[in-house]
Order: structure tokens, then sequence, then C-alpha cells
């Protein structure tokens, strides 16, 4: 009777052994996959996000740059220009950094769409190469930066990355309004839009 217990309790044991290796399996491989640094998951949605403005830009109508939807809105041009000049802000956080004795303006933007895509497009280029190029360490120093009214405070460089590149997807579903505005197509952006449906 005791044998029988034993051979039951020994059966017992090695059920629940094979039940819990195989719960464990998932996590297993999951862990065998190789882990994606902070910095290489910023280039990623960087290069990723970039890819989806610039269909944003290119598909709005050349001619229809002064397109202003209220007096206190920015015109299309200056707002199409925005995601240029916040590349080269992101620039100058990365290198010299950001001098606040003096107002921070943004350039003056150029005359045609083409030239406009065409900066940003060469300024992702240098943020994205000046983000390889340093090291983790490095994106975690801080800048100063307006935190609250008048109040500079201390933002690690990769945060503001991200905040800058939120901005930009902010400032891209504004722009797909102006899109529709102008009566252009609106290209997916996450999903669906009514001109690329995915059916």
């Amino acid at each position: 009777m005791a044998t029988k217990k034993k051979k039951a309790r020994s059966a017992k044991k090695a059920s629940l052994k094979s039940r819990a290796r195989r719960k464990a399996s998932p996590a297993r491989a999951r862990s065998s996959r190789p882990a994606v640094s902070a910095k290489q998951q910023f280039l990623n949605a960087f290069d990723r996000e970039h890819a989806t403005t610039v269909r944003l830009l290119r598909a709005f109508p050349t001619h229809r740059l002064d397109l202003q939807p209220h007096a206190r809105s920015k015109n299309a041009r200056d707002l199409a220009w925005m995601f240029a000049a916040e590349c080269g802000l992101l620039e100058r956080v990365l290198t010299t950094g950001l001098d606040w004795s003096k107002p921070l303006l943004p350039p003056t933007p150029p005359e045609s769409l083409d030239a406009i895509v065409t900066s940003y497009e060469a300024n992702h280029r240098r943020v994205a190469d000046l983000v390889r190029g340093m090291s983790e360490a490095e994106l975690y120093d801080t800048v100063k930066f307006p935190v609250a009214p008048r109040t500079l405070g201390d933002v690690p460089r990769l945060d503001f990355l991200w905040m800058m590149l939120h901005d930009q997807i902010h400032h891209r579903g504004q722009f797909s309004v102006y899109l529709r505005m102008a009566d252009a197509k609106v290209p997916s952006i996450y999903g669906p839009s009514a001109d690329e449906p995915w059916n």
C-alpha cells in the first residue's frame, strides 16, 4: 500500500513539473530574443514615423500651401515646415545645446513644398546619425528646456527626443485635417483612411 502511495506521489510530482515546463516555455522563448536597447527603440520609431509623415507631406497639393483654417492657425506651409524645424531643434540639442539667453525662433520656411520635404528628410537623417553615434549614457545627459511657464528644467536627451517625436505625430494629425480641407487624399497612418481602405 505504501509503495502504491509513493508511486502516486511521484507520478503527481512528475505531472506538475511537466505542466510547469509547458507554461514556462513561452517565457523562455521570449527571453531568448535579443533585447532592444532604449536607443534602438527610439530609432525604430523615429524612422517609422518619419516615413509616414513624408507620405502625408507629399500628398498635399503644392498650390494650397497658403491654406489657413483659422486666423489663429498656421497656414499649411508653416505647419509643414514645423517637421523640418523640430528636427533642426533636435540636432542642436544633441550637439551645441540650446542658448536660452536668445529667443528660440524657427528659420523661415522655403516657398515650395518640395524644398520643405527635402529639408525635413535631410534634418531627419542628421538626427538619426547623431543618435546612432551616441552611447546610452550620453542620451541620458540632460538639456535645459521649459517644463512649465517661465520655468527651465533638466530634461534627459532621450526624453526630449521622444517628446519631439510625439509632438511631430500630433502635428501630423493636424496636417491630415489640412489635407482633407485642401480636397487631397489622406493616406493611411495607423490604419485605413477613407482614401486608403484596407479591404
